[in-house]
C-alpha cells in the first residue's frame, strides 16, 4: 500500500475512532491501538500513543455529554481515584513487559469483552 492511501486509511479509520469514542463514551482505545500498529507503530509505542491521541476525544466527548447532562458526579468522584492508580500500575506495566506479552493481554482482553457483551 503507497504512502497516501496508508494516509487516507489512517485518517478515515481515526475518524471513525472518534465517532465510535464520542458515541460509547470511551472504548476508542482499543480500536487507536490497532490503527496505530498499522501505521507501523511497535506495540508498546502503540498503546503509549493511544493514550495520548484518546486525551482531545475525551476532553470534547465530556464536554457534550455534561452539556447534555450524561454525567453522575458521584460515579466520577469515586472513578477518578481508582483510574489514576490503575492507570500509573499499567504505565509500569508496560514498561517492564515485552511487546508479545502485552499484545496477548490486549488480544485476550479484546476477546473477553466482546464474549462478555456479547453473553450480556
Amino acid at each position: 500500500m503507497n504512502g497516501r492511501v496508508k494516509t487516507a486509511v489512517a485518517y478515515g479509520a481515526s475518524a471513525a475512532v472518534g465517532l465510535i469514542s464520542g458515541f460509547f463514551g470511551g472504548g476508542g482505545g482499543m480500536l487507536c491501538v490497532p490503527l496505530l500498529q498499522f501505521r507501523g507503530l511497535d506495540v508498546k509505542r502503540a498503546h503509549a500513543t493511544a493514550l495520548i491521541v484518546i486525551l482531545p476525544l475525551c476532553i470534547v466527548s465530556a464536554a457534550i455529554y455534561i452539556a447534555n447532562g450524561y454525567f453522575d458526579a458521584n460515579a466520577v468522584m469515586c472513578a477518578i481515584i481508582g483510574v489514576s492508580i490503575g492507570g500509573a500500575a499499567g504505565a509500569l506495566a508496560l514498561d517492564k513487559l515485552n511487546g508479545t506479552a502485552i499484545g496477548v493481554i490486549f488480544a485476550a482482553l479484546m476477546i473477553a469483552i466482546g464474549i462478555k457483551l456479547i453473553v450480556a
